[in-house]
């Protein structure tokens, strides 16, 4: 069994801003990074929301680069997948689904949220190349263009009228004939002059380009009576809603309604056990907003150690 005072899983923002702190702190911290190691920033094209670049950047090199940083700084990573934790006694023994176990002292969640996806062929084929689970992410670059929004509740209506600021036309389409979002949402959506709904539809394909890779329209059914339409457009959301990567956690930790784990300044209800990043925020979800959580978290487990 491998120890280390410090583990931290997950390998997003959070996770290595996380690891660089504690690591230069000398508590030579562990990250395990996961099932999908660099997290969502992975499958994201251009990055211009994230400061310190003045162009805008690749989501894989910039995780990358943060990977880099957390190594040279003192940090160590394996690449495993915890699939068990105990929390009864310490240290904290973490099994993963190699088989390896791990200790430490102090433990850092960072394993994020995973936004829901609809499963077609074409919708994988696209992602980061025009299709997308994030409008405060992707939406500026769909200035003065045509954008699809996938989904009636609170998210499909959240990202509409965020994408209302930068499009010039959102098509927001629906499987059924009225809104799951919230009255006041709903009232919004409505009264923006940008956004027309298309009622009791669903993507049923994702067209685009092969050289760029690149999206440049969708077929849609009409739920009822089956026909399809063909309908131009830059770019697609699917805004069907996230889950945080919290199934492990289940009953071992205290968690919300939706499955996120709750914290205060980081702290969760476990002593040593701390959360950082989407897997604690349902809000923001946001890659700097991740990378200041991993930070105060790293910052609290110091404190902690002491």
């Amino acid at each position: 069994m491998r120890h280390n005072k410090v583990i931290i899983l997950g390998s997003g923002p959070a996770g290595y801003s996380a690891a660089i702190y504690t690591a230069r702190a000398a508590l030579g911290p562990l990250v395990i990074s996961g099932s999908q190691p660099g997290g969502q920033l992975t499958i994201t094209t251009d990055v211009e929301n994230y400061p310190g670049f003045a162009d805008p950047i690749q989501g894989p090199w910039l995780m990358e680069q943060m990977r880099m940083q957390a190594i040279n700084c003192g940090a160590y990573e394996v690449d495993d997948h915890i699939s068990h934790v105990d929390f009864s006694s310490r240290p904290f023994i973490l099994t993963a689904e190699s088989g390896n176990r791990y200790s430490c002292d102090a433990l850092i969640i960072a394993t994020g949220a995973s936004a829901n996806w609809l499963g077609l062929e074409s919708e994988e084929k696209f992602k980061g190349f025009g299709v997308s689970g994030c409008a405060t992410c992707d939406g500026p670059l769909y200035r003065n263009k045509t954008v699809m929004v996938i989904g009636g509740g609170n998210t499909a209506a959240e990202e509409a009228l965020y994408l209302s600021k930068h499009a010039a036309k959102i098509v927001l389409v629906h499987r059924r004939d009225s809104l799951k979002a919230e009255k006041i949402l709903q009232e919004r959506v409505f009264a923006n002059p940008k956004i027309a709904i298309l009622w009791n539809r669903e993507l049923v394909e994702v067209l685009g380009t092969e050289e760029p890779l690149s999206v440049n329209g969708a077929i849609i059914r009409d739920v009822n009576s089956g026909l399809n339409e063909k309908i131009d457009l830059d770019g697609i959301f699917i805004a069907i809603g996230h889950i945080p990567n919290t199934s492990i956690f289940k009953d071992k930790i205290e968690m919300d309604a939706h499955g996120y784990i709750v914290t205060k300044n980081t702290k969760t209800n476990i002593s040593g056990v701390f959360a950082a990043g989407d897997v604690q925020d349902r809000i923001y979800r946001q890659a700097v907003t991740a990378a200041g959580t991993g930070c105060i978290a790293a910052l609290e487990v110091e404190k902690y150690l002491s």
